[in-house]
């Protein structure tokens, strides 16, 4: 009878033993309260920046020789949107709008100011970003380009017609995160954007080519919600 009291105590008391380590199992694995948990973050981003619109003087007008138009560089703000498939492949919308004055040059520098066009030319880029260096977040990329021009205005022109046409473009630039959520961002951007034109002067109809490709310099703030 002792003996079976005995054995009954030991398996009492290995019993008690397992279910106090279950217990202290279980409350590890539950978060107390007040203490912080890191979420996985979204795969959407925008950013929004200032941006410096530095455009390539170049092209031609058909048969004109030596004509050489010229392109005024502009400030403007730029949203972008992102969307992560991976923590290193990212893809990027670039919106924005601007003007460009188009002023005669070489041979048709007696025309002055030829006229304005306004410019939408969103992009749609495939982005490398690089995620090992802590807050330092650089990346590269690449991608296509479509430019509508609108609001177009003759100057000493008749008439002027700017095609939209699509481009090509490349990208470089890094995010420093504050925090999870916000940093601070600088992208440089190189378009290659050459649409055609049709323009009149003094009743005679004339066809041309500007070589823009804009370099697109900006700096803002990053979201990652």
């Amino acid at each position: 009878m002792r003996a079976a009291r005995g054995v009954t105590a030991a398996v009492l008391i290995v019993m008690g033993q397992q279910a106090v380590a279950a217990d202290l199992a279980q409350a590890a694995s539950v978060p107390q309260a007040g203490a912080s948990v890191t979420e996985a973050p979204s795969p959407w981003q925008i950013r929004l920046r200032a941006l410096g619109v530095v455009t390539q003087d170049s092209g031609y007008v058909n048969a004109v020789p030596g004509s050489d138009p010229s392109y005024s560089n502009t400030v403007t703000t730029e949203l972008d949107i992102s969307y992560f498939f991976t923590d290193n492949i990212a893809t990027e919308l670039i919106l924005g709008t601007t003007y460009a004055n188009i002023d005669g040059q070489g041979t048709i520098g007696g025309l002055g100011k030829i006229g304005k066009v306004w410019l939408l030319p969103p992009t749609l880029t495939l982005q490398y970003h690089f995620t090992d260096l802590g807050a330092f977040k650089p990346y590269v990329g690449a991608g296509v380009n479509y430019t509508i021009f609108y609001n177009q205005d003759a100057g000493s022109a008749d008439a002027l017609k700017v095609k939209n046409t699509f481009g090509t473009a490349l990208q470089v630039g890094f995010d420093y995160m504050v925090d999870q959520h916000w940093g601070v961002n600088f992208d440089v951007k190189k378009l290659f954007l050459k649409p055609d034109f049709d323009v009149t002067v003094d009743g005679a109809k004339l066809t041309g080519k500007a070589a823009l490709d804009p370099w697109l310099i900006g700096a803002g703030v990053t979201y990652r919600f």
